[in-house]
């Protein structure tokens, strides 16, 4: 049995999406952000950074921290989507790579200060959105002539959806990325990903609330 902590975050998803495309039992333990649990002592000897997602494989007795790291061993144990051959595992971690250093960093700066930050700083705003179309424009070139990232559906995809699927909370246009929104498409109308997304399942609440609890963790 795999334990799972984690909330309601694009990087979350990433790891439940995971766990469920592959079949594996897993028991979700929702983390509620906003109070603190994640900086806690107990959670931080699971993850020594005191961030979601992280897990604990019961069979192992082995925790994985970082969303990226969890979606690769998650594969790798069950040797599922991610090749075994060398390059077609090189093409898969590239564009996991690319989530992980620059999809996932920009549109979250992005959602900091278009919704969260104190002030309106339209500099800071302008930059990440415009970055953030930028690599949302790089994945459309991408899937113009592959359906799939990296040959077949596998964990870039995953990776890459979960944060592209929020882009308009950010303020990030997607007019005119046909092939992306072909293949976000795609990927969200798979039960798995379906299941996913419900662990743990957005909270019902207000935008100003969401969005003042979201600020609370910039501190």
């Amino acid at each position: 049995m795999i334990q799972l902590y984690t909330a309601a975050t694009p990087n979350g998803y990433k790891v439940s999406i995971t766990l469920e495309e592959l079949g594996i039992p897993y028991e979700l333990h929702a983390i509620d952000l906003s109070s603190g649990a994640q900086k806690e002592d107990w959670f931080r000897e699971i993850n020594p950074n005191g961030r979601i997602p992280a897990i604990v494989d019961d069979a192992e007795d082995f925790a994985v921290f970082e969303s990226g790291a969890i979606m690769l061993y998650l594969a790798e144990r069950e040797g599922k989507l991610i090749p075994s051959d060398a390059k077609g595992r090189s093409l898969v971690m590239q564009w996991l790579m690319f989530q992980m250093g620059g999809l996932g960093p920009m549109m979250g700066q992005a959602n900091v200060f278009s919704r969260y930050f104190p002030e309106q700083i339209p500099a800071a705003i302008d930059r990440y959105r415009r970055e953030s179309r930028r690599l949302l424009e790089v994945l459309d070139g991408r899937l113009a002539d592959n359906e799939w990232l990296a040959g077949d559906y596998s964990i870039a995809d995953i990776a890459n959806f979960a944060w592209a699927r929020i882009h308009e909370w950010p303020g990030v246009p997607v007019d005119g990325l046909y092939h992306l929104q072909r293949w976000m498409d795609a990927i969200a109308a798979r039960p798995a990903v379906q299941r996913g997304l419900q662990a743990p399942p957005r909270p019902a609440v207000e935008e100003a609330v969401q969005i003042e609890k979201a600020r609370s963790l910039l501190v």
